[in-house]
Order: structure tokens, then sequence, then C-alpha cells
């Protein structure tokens, strides 16, 4: 909805952020119910970049977190949202860049969402009523980073310290082994094959790569193939 949309937009200004990515909006966009929400903080949605899935919301980030209330059949780290703000904030001054996944209000994120995130933040609420408000939980997780962030050491990334992979670095590398599989027979029967993908895809947004291990699985899997080629 716009109206949450708008909220969310008031919500991250309250805490000193300012860098929104909508990803296909239900109303369209732009949307004259989420400025009226914003209120005072119509520039984030003024400046907000528009999306049609959330790969593309993500590609820059190192480091993802999704947020969710249910539990999951994807095994992930799962953080409550204090835990995950100050984690945030260290991978910041070690000079990843983050980001943080919400959810639709009424159906929250999508598993193949979720399996592209390296962790899960859950806020611990009333078990018999944990839906929050979609706004409610960007106002909740951008006071969690405001209060983390303001006693955090200010650094840059350390020149010597390997570079984290991106989401669009790791996105690429799992498109590259889902297509020489799916060429190999590997998803089989034709009906689990999207589970298994989804596995595969939740089990590379777990292992915390680096540029340079992008490229050596990138290598493998091409001379696998021209080996496979070759004496095939």
């Amino acid at each position: 909805m716009g109206e949450n949309i708008g909220a969310a937009a008031r919500a991250m200004w309250n805490f000193g952020l300012d860098r929104m990515v909508v990803v296909a909006p239900r109303d369209g966009w732009p949307n004259t119910k989420a400025v009226a929400m914003a209120s005072g903080a119509g520039r984030l949605l003024d400046e907000a970049r528009l999306v049609g899935s959330t790969s593309e919301a993500v590609t820059d980030a190192s480091f993802v977190y999704a947020t969710t209330a249910r539990r999951r059949d994807l095994k992930k780290d799962v953080l409550a949202p204090q835990v995950a703000m100050e984690d945030a904030v260290a991978r910041i001054a070690g000079g990843q860049d983050v980001a943080v996944l919400f959810g639709p209000e009424r159906a929250g994120l999508h598993n193949d969402d979720v399996a592209r995130a390296n962790a899960i933040v859950s806020v611990p609420a009333n078990p018999e009523f944990p839906s929050l408000n979609l706004a409610q939980c960007v106002l909740l997780t951008a006071y969690e980073w405001h209060r983390a962030s303001g006693s955090a050491p200010r650094r840059g990334r350390d020149p010597s310290a390997p570079l984290p992979a991106s989401h669009a670095d790791v996105e690429r590398l799992a498109s590259h082994y889902e297509d020489r599989l799916q060429d190999a027979g590997f998803f089989f029967p034709p009906e689990k094959a999207a589970g298994m993908k989804q596995t595969l895809r939740n089990l590379w947004s777990r292992m915390p790569l680096t540029s340079a291990d992008v490229q050596v699985f990138h290598g493998i899997l091409r001379q696998m193939v021209r080996r496979k080629e070759r004496d095939g």
C-alpha cells in the first residue's frame, strides 16, 4: 500500500536513513498516498529507486537481512533487531554495503526472497500475534540501527582485506551453476526442481563469499564443463 511505503519513509528519516528501494509497488508509483503519509520525509520517496524484483533491489549489497516473523524451512542465522543492527554497523564500518528487506504487509517476504538473504531478522513478539505493520517493523529496525551506530567507531574498509562479493556477484554465480546443472539433468524429477534451486540459492547466500571466491567457483565449473565436453 502507498500509505505503508510513506509511513516507512517517515520511520527511516526519523533515524537518519534515506536510501529506500521500492520493489514493484502494488498501487503504482509515484503514489500520492505515500507522499501524504511520509509527511516531512517526502524527499526519500522522490529519491527512492524503483525496481521490479528483490534481486534488483539488493544487487549492490554484500550482506542482506530479511525481516520475517514466520518460521522457514531455510536454514539461516536468525537475529533479533538489536543484534542484527549491531552486526550491520560492524559490517559497514569494515567497508561492506548492507541492505534490509521488508516484505508486503499481507503476506511478507516469499521464500525465494529470503533464500537470497544472508540472515533473518525476527522480532521477539507475542507468538499468538507476531505480525507487525510494515512501517512499525521499519521503525523498530531503524531505531536499533540508530542506537547501534551512535557509539560505533568510524573506519573505512581495510584495503588489505578481501573484497566481499556483492549480491549481483552471488546471483550470477548461482545462475551459472543452475544453468550447468540443468544441462546435466541434476534437477530431477521436474516437480522438485524449484525447491532444489531454492535450496541451492539458500546455500550460496549462507556462505561468506569474497569476490575472489566467486571467480574461483566460476572457474571450477567452467573447467569441469570443458573437460566433460573434451572427453565426452
